[in-house]
């Protein structure tokens, strides 16, 4: 099978999102092949290249959304006419012109009727038509006529107030993001010799990275599976609340309406787990597509911890992350301060690095507050202080491994107040480790019933979970036991690339036939074509451009040659 891998900017950078995880399924599925179509962030993380690839990655092709390509292409006068007619459109939905509620003010799935539908479609396919006639649209999104448009769609009768409201630099922002969103639309990536020869794509997340797919299918009928660890919507609604109120509803209903559309479109639609799953369905996705595939994680580093349970430190608590304030270390540092009224002897090990210049201040805050919490502690007037809070990094002479941090202490916390899939959880029940957790995000889903599971910011309940498995060592080792048990079962590689292989053969076995693929000995190729559509017969090998007369009714198209001599199939023999 050749799979089309889509990536936003992650895979196979060296940086990015989702960059383990598409390594290891595209090694694990070895033997299928990839073909790797990239969208990068930034010049920096194309600076710094690539990972090395797995042997069965036929090719990558990338582009740039942080820089425009193709700015020479100008349209003529009835293209222009086209373009405008389509953008209008396009921006007519998202002000919501046409008379509906706009989706920005509805929840997603609310505000996403069947005939707005229709017409963000229209609009979106009727622009991508026409940048692969004229070879590219990049020069006409940055116009100032897409300005003017988008302009009369904010001022046009219906439009909702905050469309209306929109002022100059406002419809200049959201003129700005639509280009770079829309920038897939002016790639070559589309025709028979790019993605119209894979068999299935699959978007490794939401957004800019599903629209290639879309575009795939809307060319050539490819089907398409997407892929959400953090849904992409969102994560817009989370990280856009200081834009002017114009710009977030109309960039909000252009997202809503984007991600309703991939969800429609796509054969089936996989999230990391439920609490992801119950927003795919709440922005639009039809609940039979949707499947939980949990994210697969190697055991093997953590395979030796997890055998040897007691050799942790029973008085050690251990959090392990990225720090920043979403992660709310304050609350585990008050929360170590009651710990410690009733075991004296507890210590805190906190480790991980900082993410970026916020994480950096945070941990600044936190090592003051640290300090203050608990004066060093010395067992006399000559000898050095000792504070029972460490903040440590991976790498260092005494934690040099990963598995070595869940290694030094007997219960692992979790103190965030937002969260999405924990992978820190998941790496300490591989290690044998029992968690005391806040209730954000799918933590409940992950720990099952091994750990104990506490309010977020509420350092006294934080505390008594805390001290309830520090006192009480069996029930420490019973539910270790348990998590990595559920660890092993659930949350491997192995399963996670199981369930993909099987999600693309029921996707490839039931789609559409788009062409046949025929090897050197004029045997069709499998999955060329749906499993179902093989015949166990060995058809003659057709002439140049023909078909064998006794070969299959539906093979009437010219053949499409395989570029390397392949065996012909079991089946044909």
């Amino acid at each position: 099978m050749r799979i089309g891998l889509l990536t936003e900017g992650g895979y196979p950078y060296v940086s990015g999102d989702a960059r383990l995880w598409c390594d290891r399924l595209v090694r694990g599925l070895g033997q299928h092949e990839f073909d790797v179509y990239a969208l990068s962030r930034s010049q920096d993380q194309e600076d710094e290249g690539w990972i090395p690839l797995a042997p069965n990655v036929r090719r990558v092709r990338t582009a740039p959304l942080w820089m425009a390509e193709g700015d020479e292409v100008v349209l003529g006068r009835r293209a222009r006419r086209r373009f405008t007619e389509c953008f209008g459109e396009l921006a007519g939905v998202l002000s919501g012109a046409s008379g509906g509620a706009p989706a920005a003010a509805k929840g997603p799935s609310e505000g996403t009727s069947a005939p707005e539908a229709d017409r963000f479609a229209n609009a979106l396919y009727g622009l991508a038509e026409l940048a692969r006639e004229t070879g590219g649209l990049v020069g006409a999104l940055r116009s100032e006529t897409a300005v003017r448009t988008l302009e009369r769609a904010c001022r046009a009768p219906g439009a909702h107030r905050a469309a209306r409201e929109a002022r100059v630099p406002d419809l200049l922002a959201v003129a700005a993001h639509l280009e770079r969103a829309l920038r897939p639309l002016s790639l070559d990536w589309y025709e028979d010799d790019g993605l119209g020869a894979v068999d299935l794509c699959h978007a490794a997340s939401g957004g800019p990275a599903a629209l290639p797919g879309l575009l795939a299918r809307h060319f050539t009928g490819v089907p398409l599976l997407v892929t959400e660890y953090g849904v992409r919507l969102r994560t817009h609604y989370l990280t856009a609340p200081d834009a002017p109120p114009a710009v977030r509803s109309l960039l909000a209903a252009f997202h809503g309406r984007l991600a309703a559309e991939a969800y429609a479109r796509a054969e089936v639609v996989t999230s990391g787990n439920t609490h992801a799953r119950r927003w795919q369905e709440r922005c639009g996705a039809d609940r039979e597509k949707l499947r939980t595939v949990y994210p697969g994680m190697d055991a093997r580093p953590f395979a030796e911890v997890g055998e040897s349970p007691e050799c942790a430190d029973p008085d050690t608590l251990v959090w392990v992350g990225r720090v920043e304030p979403a992660k709310d270390l304050v609350s585990l540092l008050h929360a170590l301060a009651e710990i410690r009224k009733r075991q004296p002897k507890t210590r805190l090990r906190i480790v991980g690095a900082p993410a970026g210049s916020e994480g950096t201040a945070y941990l600044g805050h936190c090592r003051t507050l640290a300090a203050q919490l608990f004066p060093d502690e010395a067992e006399g007037p000559h000898a050095d202080g000792d504070n029972p809070v460490s903040f440590e990094e991976i790498g260092g002479p005494e934690l040099p491994a990963l598995a070595d941090a869940y290694a030094s202490g007997a219960v692992t916390v979790l103190s965030s107040v937002v969260e999405g899939f924990p992978i820190s959880l998941v790496e300490a029940m591989l290690c044998g480790r029992v968690t005391v957790s806040t209730d954000v995000g799918a933590v409940v889903e992950v720990i099952g019933g091994t750990g104990l599971v506490v309010p977020p910011r509420n350092p006294r309940a934080l505390a008594e979970a805390c001290v309830a498995l520090l006192r009480d060592p069996e029930r420490r080792a019973r539910l270790g036991a348990a998590a990595r048990a559920r660890a092993l079962e659930l949350f491997t590689v192995e399963q996670n690339i199981e369930a993909f292989h099987s999600i693309y053969l029921e996707i490839v076995s039931r789609a559409p036939i788009r062409r046949v693929v025929l090897d050197e000995a004029g045997a069709p190729l499998p999955f060329a074509v749906p499993a179902e559509d093989h015949v166990p017969i060995r058809w003659a090998a057709p002439s140049p451009g023909l078909v064998a007369r006794d070969g299959p009714g539906w093979a009437t198209g010219r053949p499409v040659r395989a570029t390397t001599p392949v065996p012909a199939p079991e089946g044909a023999r």
